[in-house]
């Protein structure tokens, strides 16, 4: 099965938008075991849209075009397909009342042309889409398959995964359940990893290993299991899952959805400890991401975000003569603790640019850690990139920090 991906959009090729959905929908289509060797982006033209599918499905089985199938006149997938099958558009009626309840749901009257989103190529089947007003299709064409969905990203998601995935599955004429888990790492590069694994990636046959680079969130390493059912699937990704942990060790922090905030206030959580932050470079990041989290009220207690140099002394206390050194770094913990009453408390500040800060350079930041029972201690490092870059480096280099020294306590 050979599925390529069309992404719809003249704003896409203006660089007004960036392509994401294109590299989710690969994604998932490896995931599946299904092969994709082409994306491409067209503009909002009618000609050029029927043109570049004619032409993908001259190769592939099927096309997943996302975008286009809003209300307004430059939205023209629905006209697209129906050329492509030589087919009439048809309005259902349910769907326009489905399209009218969300509205009325908000509080909004629906606008008239946002009838057009519930016009389907005759012959094309429905997929429903519970949050969002635009419905996407499945379009037989001869012995193909064009799926369209929007472009708005977490609807465009909650479609592949519940309507579209299947669908090409069952055309594959593979009943077998594809199963796949991703292991979060952070703490070394890919190409580092990929020798630490090699052995188990050369050995790959059924699951299948793969690497996904996520920048500021780590690498991650898929499993993917094929298998006649659920359980003999899931049990395959269980037994190289083994194998790769015990390759990998700490630099594993979670999987699939789990972040780095996740894991260290399930460590704080299970010791019954609370945590206080106090930032200065990554300016209210760190609170941020752990805020993020449900249920981090159980265990955040707070951040102050003494960004200043007077607000550092004033509010934390702190009497370092360099607010970008160890001692700082230090006193900045120590004050997460007493300010916000909490059990830990944890630190960072450092140089983000564009010039250097108290004769340190760009990327210098210092992290300090606060936890009881152990001195406090600060560590330094330095992180590439520019300002956005460095900040975000911080934060999740500070909470690995955090988690690498609960779990150092048993």
């Amino acid at each position: 099965m050979r599925c390529e991906v069309l992404a719809v959009g003249t704003e896409l090729l203006l660089g007004q938008v960036v392509d994401t959905n294109s590299a989710w929908i690969g994604e998932q289509l490896a995931a599946y075991g299904i092969d994709s060797f082409e994306h491409r982006q067209v503009g909002d033209n009618l000609e050029r849209v029927v043109a570049a599918l004619r032409d993908l499905l001259r190769h592939a089985d099927a096309v997943i075009v996302c975008g286009g199938l809003g209300p307004t006149p430059d939205d023209l997938t629905r006209e697209a397909l129906a050329e492509l099958m030589g087919a009439p558009l048809r309005r259902h009626r349910d769907l326009v009342e489905h399209i009218a309840a969300i509205f009325g749901a908000r509080g909004r009257e629906m606008a008239r042309n946002n009838e057009r989103q519930a016009d389907v190529p005759e012959g094309a089947s429905v997929i429903a889409n519970p949050i969002g007003t635009a419905p996407g299709l499945i379009c037989p064409v001869g012995d193909r398959v064009v799926y369209a969905v929007p472009g708005v990203p977490y609807e465009m998601q909650q479609m592949v995964r519940d309507a579209v995935l299947p669908d090409l599955l069952r055309r594959s004429g593979e009943p077998a359940v594809i199963r796949s888990r991703s292991l979060r790492t952070w703490g070394t590069s890919e190409s580092g990893l990929a020798e630490m694994i090699a052995d188990r990636v050369d050995a790959q046959t059924n699951p299948t290993i793969a690497f996904l680079a996520r920048g500021i969130e780590g690498i991650v390493v898929r499993i993917t299991a094929k298998a006649r059912g659920d359980e003999e699937a899931r049990a395959l990704i269980a037994a190289e899952e083994r194998e790769l942990r015990a390759i990998l060790g700490d630099l594993v922090f979670g999987v699939d959805g789990e972040t780095m905030e996740h894991a260290v206030l399930e460590r704080l959580r299970r010791r019954g400890w609370t945590l206080g932050a106090a930032e200065s470079v990554t300016g209210g990041l760190v609170g941020a991401r752990i805020a993020d989290v449900p249920g981090a009220s159980e265990v955040f207690r707070g951040s102050v975000v003494a960004y200043a140099t007077d607000v550092k002394r004033s509010v934390l206390g702190v009497t370092a003569e360099h607010v970008v050194s160890e001692e700082c770094a230090r006193q900045m913990a120590e004050a997460a603790r007493h300010v916000l009453g909490a059990d830990v408390g944890i630190a960072v500040t450092g140089v983000a640019g564009p010039t250097e800060q108290d004769g340190q350079p760009v990327g210098t930041v210092w992290f300090g850690l606060a936890v009881p029972g152990c001195p406090t201690e600060a560590v330094s490092v330095r992180l590439p990139g520019d300002r956005e870059r460095i900040r975000q480096f911080s934060t999740i280099s500070l909470l690995d920090l955090l988690r690498r020294r609960l779990d150092a306590l048993g």
